[in-house]
């Protein structure tokens, strides 16, 4: 028993006096840490009179406004695109969809959004792109103060505080965080299912908290089960009952949570399917993502991770050096993911995102290390990831958004009468832009296809390469009298030479030109022009 209660139940027994006085003597309560309720000596406030979650909360605000360009087109097509066609009832829905092999849960998140702003008449397009990021943003930061308060759970103040900073420093983390990506998601429910996860030295009475949140990153993407594989494996190891928290809270968890996500998806896809199963078939057994690229099984020890972790690299090698025994398991989190992505031919920067908080970790222990240099380090990470974060998220890949808005006067003609209805066709690579939810309007849009290979036929050549290999081909044979001709025609500006005799001859004139990106590659140029009638 702590000092001050033994010494209160003495003062009930025996009436201390003051003499001449009948009052009691008032016991004075003692400032010591060792007895206080808060050990760790941590004010409420956190930093600058605020909170960490408000300061979480304004930051991944900042952060979501500041983040203007486009990383890959599954942040519109696997999210808004599927939403906005959910709810308004018109879009286009890609072989993805047509095939089952993508769940209705996350783009159900949005569509609650969208259904809530038609309700409320407040369905503009800024509002439709905003909204799902300012929510992407909002459970970013809330992840954020998560790691925080675990990490001072774990640690010490110290730790934590530099664990944070080094969270909030990441160029890659605030280039993803905000975006509707799935792999944001999921590395948002990933560090959060952390927090309440039993790791070495902790303990948990029941698990049914941090497995919900796995088994959500799981039915919203399949592949977070690489991730926390060893982390399941690590937790059954210690568990002393091992059947109880198989039977009692790991089986009917998932269970529960598959069978939600099956029943959405059947809804919405209006038949039985089972997503996750068609997921691994057509990604791991047929390996159809091979359709669109592939890396030698070294590319995320030589690039990808090198490049996501960024200037934080040294200070995460010199972190894993003093990691303690709890922390074990998510060093081998992090190389078990690594691994068994190389094993994959398709690889992309963002599939190894969710271990990217793991890493911040070990540099936060890596800064309290270093005590004379750290005020250098601290400032040198700031300078080195504020450049490619703002240069990602503000200029890199803009164009393909700021085309978008290019083309949102087209709206307008679609609701008068005395015009003809516009027509757009997109001669870029397949998905390059989004489409009706950054213009949400029915207007006629077209892109060139590029779905994949699903019946095994050795020639097969999908829309977009068939294009690619002679222009003005397909598009006489697309377009062969003036009256099927689109109104306006979006391009790269590395495509205009080729063209040039079909867009002269049908008297198109170039209306616009919007910048998108420094480095051109490939079939993506500078540029992209906008030509209409």
């Amino acid at each position: 028993m702590k000092l001050p209660a033994v010494m209160e139940r003495i003062r009930a027994r025996v009436p201390f006096t003051v003499s001449g006085s009948s009052e009691p003597v008032k016991l004075r309560a003692r400032k010591s840490k060792l007895y206080s309720k808060n050990p760790t000596g941590l004010k409420e406030h956190g930093f600058f009179g605020l909170s960490v979650t408000v300061i979480s909360v304004i930051f991944r605000l900042v952060n979501c406004l500041l983040v203007q360009t486009s990383f890959v087109p599954d942040e519109f097509w696997q999210s808004l695109e599927v939403s906005h066609r959910m709810v308004f009832k018109y879009g286009y829905e890609t072989w993805e969809w047509k095939e089952g092999i993508r769940g209705y849960s996350y783009p159900l998140l949005f569509s609650v959004i969208y259904k809530i702003l038609y309700l409320l008449s407040y369905d503009t397009v800024q509002l439709l792109i905003l909204l799902p990021r300012v929510l992407q943003a909002i459970l970013a930061a809330f992840a954020d103060a998560k790691l925080y308060y675990l990490i001072l759970k774990l640690e010490n103040p110290e730790v934590a505080k530099w664990t944070y900073f080094c969270q909030l420093c990441s160029w890659f983390t605030w280039y993803c965080c905000t975006r509707t990506l799935t792999n944001s998601m999921e590395t948002s429910l990933t560090v959060l299912a952390l927090c309440y996860f039993p790791l070495h030295g902790t303990k948990t009475q029941n698990s049914w908290k941090y497995l919900s949140l796995v088994s959500l990153a799981v039915i919203i993407r399949p592949t977070a089960l690489i991730v926390w594989l060893p982390l399941l494996l690590h937790h059954l190891w210690r568990e002393e009952n091992k059947l109880r928290l198989i039977t009692q809270q790991g089986l009917p968890v998932a269970a529960i949570t598959l069978l939600l996500s099956t029943l959405i998806d059947c809804i919405f896809y209006g038949k039985w399917i089972f997503v996750q199963w068609n997921f691994l078939k057509f990604n791991i057994v047929h390996n159809v993502a091979e359709f669109y690229g592939t890396h030698p099984w070294h590319w995320y020890f030589t690039q990808g991770f090198v490049v996501i972790i960024g200037p934080h690299l040294p200070l995460f090698l010199h972190g894993c050096t003093l990691a303690s025994k709890r922390h074990r398991v998510l060093l081998i989190s992090i190389v078990w993911t690594l691994l068994v992505y190389s094993f994959l031919a398709h690889k992309e920067f963002r599939f190894i995102y969710p271990v990217l908080p793991f890493c911040m970790i070990f540099c936060g222990m890596s800064l309290v290390k270093l005590r004379s240099w750290r005020k250098t380090a601290a400032g040198a990470l700031v300078v080195m990831n504020l450049i490619p974060a703002l240069y990602t998220g503000l200029v890199h890949q803009r164009g393909v958004l700021d085309v978008m808005g290019h083309l949102q006067h087209l709206c307008d003609i679609t609701d008068s009468q005395d015009s003809p209805a516009p027509e757009v066709l997109f001669l870029m690579p397949c998905h390059s832009t989004p489409l009706y939810s950054h213009l949400h309007c029915p207007i006629k849009l077209r892109f060139l296809e590029c779905p994949p290979d699903l019946t095994g036929s050795e020639n097969y050549v999908e829309e977009a390469a068939v294009f690619y290999s002679d222009p003005l081909q397909w598009l006489r044979m697309a377009f062969p009298y003036k009256s099927t001709l689109p109104s306006h025609v979006v391009l790269f500006d590395s495509l205009e030479k080729e063209i040039s005799a079909f867009l002269d001859g049908n008297r198109f004139v170039k209306q616009a030109e919007v910048f998108h990106t420094h480095f051109p590659e490939g079939r993506v140029g500078k540029k992209i022009l906008i030509y209409g009638q």
